[in-house]
């Protein structure tokens, strides 16, 4: 079995190399990284976008395999949220037919400036969290992502990650 990796961030490969051997049919699986388009902006700014994005990255990787896995970050509006937007992963798993999507818990960043500059200048999450001197870090999101930094490392990128994945692999675990 092979399964294609529409992404080769070191976080969401680890992410999905470690989630993978919790399934005995999937535990063997050959897995290749490979970077692929997600067709949608750098930072979607909506949970459709997003979960666009992560299609759009399994589609794109799937070829000589049986699954592709595609992944994206973004925001979606959340009402009473105090930015009015709240961070999710998306994951998708591509089969050849069937698009199998999850989603990870979703969290605010309490630092408005960064959603400022994300929603009205258009940078990406890092870019605001380094402008604002959240971070230093130019790439966090391979990293532990800000989740990390916000959590102080109860919870980084590649465990936030994880949740999605396994969100998305309920349908192909029932197969």
């Amino acid at each position: 079995m092979k399964v294609v990796i529409g992404t080769q961030n070191r976080a969401k490969v680890a992410a999905v190399e470690e989630i993978l051997r919790d399934y005995p049919h999937l535990a063997a699986a050959e897995i290749d990284a490979r970077a692929v388009a997600s067709d949608v902006s750098d930072q979607p700014l909506s949970l459709e976008e997003t979960v666009r994005g992560a299609c759009n990255r399994a589609k794109n990787a799937f070829g000589d395999c049986d699954y592709a896995i595609g992944m994206e970050g973004g925001f979606m509006q959340v009402p009473n949220s105090k930015s009015g937007y709240m961070n999710v992963s998306a994951c998708a798993v591509f089969d050849g037919e069937n698009m199998h999507v999850g989603l990870s818990p979703a969290f605010e960043t309490p630092d408005a400036e960064v959603m400022r500059l994300v929603v009205e200048d258009g940078l990406n999450f890092t870019e605001a969290g380094n402008r604002t001197g959240m971070t230093n870090d130019a790439e966090i999101g391979k990293h532990g992502g800000l989740i990390g930094l916000l959590t102080k490392g109860k919870i980084d990128r590649k465990e936030y990650v994880k949740q999605s994945l396994r969100m998305a692999l309920i349908h192909i675990d029932q197969a």
